[in-house]
């Protein structure tokens, strides 16, 4: 099953994915580390996204090398930069920044990756990916000079999710930032799930097992969880 086959039946079924997001500027370029790393994780992983905001070393071919010599976990390219696009991944969330007026990442970054990825052969995923207020500026608000949605306007956040799905998006993308302060809404993750039909991902500053069974129950399909791996804080 293609890896978006599986994400689409996950939501139907009502089956909850959990994916872990990898910074390749904070991964170390060793077998021991990538096996030490994926032994830590829970459990219940389904994925793996590796991307971030900036990649200077261009890690990520790497990251993703490594990490397929111990898991056979889905892994997902989630860049920062069309750069970043390795076809040693399994699949590529192929996003476009909707929340801000920056034509760099709503277009011109996916033009620049287009032949790239036509010749590798990675699943591709079209991503709405929506930048939503997190508490904190974020890498993603700083490097895209976008700014996020804010939570206090809802309204905004769910017609920009129904625009993604008319547009053709596949999956929507509710970004908090990594180590936002707070975490996207139950209200609103509830409320952009039931206005579309298509699965939602939800990242962004979660931080233990209560946040996460509240996006869980509040409609998401998928979780994202970076940060509170990185920096050992994260709380069964």
């Amino acid at each position: 099953m293609s890896i978006y086959k599986n994400i689409a039946s996950a939501q139907k079924a009502n089956k909850k994915l959990l994916s872990i997001l990898i910074d390749p500027d904070k991964f170390e370029m060793t077998h021991a580390f990538a096996k030490a790393y994926i032994q830590k994780i829970p459990t219940i992983t389904t994925h793996l996204f590796i991307g971030g905001s900036t990649d200077k070393e261009t890690k990520t071919a790497t990251v993703v090398q490594l990490l397929k010599t111990v898991t056979t976990l889905p892994i997902i390219l989630f860049p920062g930069d069309y750069l970043q696009i390795t076809p040693e991944a399994h699949g590529l969330l192929f996003l476009s920044l909707l929340s801000g007026d920056n034509p760099e990442y709503l277009i011109h970054q996916q033009r620049k990756a287009a032949r790239k990825v036509q010749k590798s052969k990675l699943e591709v995923i079209p991503t709405g990916y929506i930048l939503i207020d997190g508490g904190t500026k974020t890498a993603v608000q700083r490097v895209s000079n976008t700014l996020p949605l804010s939570q206090k306007k809802p309204e905004k956040i769910i017609t920009t999710a129904l625009a993604a799905q008319y547009l053709g998006k596949k999956v929507l993308y509710l970004e908090a930032g990594s180590g936002a302060k707070i975490v996207v809404h139950p209200t609103i993750i509830d409320a952009v799930t039931k206005a579309v039909d298509i699965p939602v991902i939800v990242g962004g500053g979660i931080k233990s097992m209560q946040q996460l069974n509240a996006v869980y129950n509040a409609g998401a399909t998928m979780v994202v969880i970076g940060t509170a791996f990185e920096n050992d804080s994260w709380q069964s």
